[in-house]
């Protein structure tokens, strides 16, 4: 006697393509997980008033490229880290010198470099002279003999009598600054991170279906 076995539909073929089914399902529940977490960022970074600019350091991109696979990754990052981090984590801030950190008053103006004006930069502009004021009792001060300008902003006194004169607080000094924490990064990873299942059982029965 001779048994002849037939299998129809071919098993081999059905796995191979539950696989790829699979790894398209995959991909896409990366790319769409991954795009989340970026639009995440970006958006609690303009909540917190850090402006679009710093949101848009925000980036992500899907590996593999080109080919679906079922160790498909993401990676979402920003391309200013340490800012980023540093609103994300609060630290204490202190001078690399162990001194004093300086901090602007609206008196010093802005820096032509952009950011914050330090205090030789202040006096090569100004013309004028910094002095050191110690208080016991709040920060200690830089500040500077001039007048004040249509811009709260000191500059030199041209007047012979001395009449507008005034000694203007330039900069605050204080030995350490804690920054306020504003994001909570980890918390919408968390959320991207856990929703990954679901986004890949959806994604592999649409492609099914």
């Amino acid at each position: 006697m001779k048994l002849k076995l037939d299998i129809d539909p071919d098993i081999v073929a059905m796995v191979a393509a539950e696989v790829a089914a699979g790894e398209r399902a995959v991909l896409a529940a990366i790319r769409e997980a991954g795009t989340e977490l970026k639009d995440a960022w970006r958006a609690q970074i303009t909540s917190a008033g850090l402006g679009a600019r710093l949101a848009r350091t925000i980036r992500s991109e899907q590996f593999p490229k080109g080919k679906p696979r079922l160790s498909a990754a993401a990676l979402v990052w920003s391309k200013a880290p340490v800012i980023i981090g540093a609103h994300d984590t609060g630290p204490l801030i202190r001078s690399k010198n162990g001194f004093w950190l300086t901090i602007p008053l609206p008196a010093a103006g802005k820096s032509l470099r952009g950011g914050r004006i330090t205090p030789g930069e202040w006096e090569r502009r100004r013309g004028l002279r910094l002095h050191f004021v110690y208080r016991r009792t709040g920060p200690s001060l830089l500040v500077a003999e001039g007048r004040l300008n249509t811009k709260g902003q000191a500059v030199v006194s041209r007047s012979k009598t001395g009449r507008g004169k005034v000694t203007a607080p330039i900069f605050l000094l204080v030995p350490q600054v804690k920054l306020p924490k504003r994001l909570d990064l980890a918390r919408d990873a968390d959320r991207a991170l856990n929703s990954v299942p679901g986004l890949i059982v959806a994604n592999w029965v649409e492609a099914k279906f």
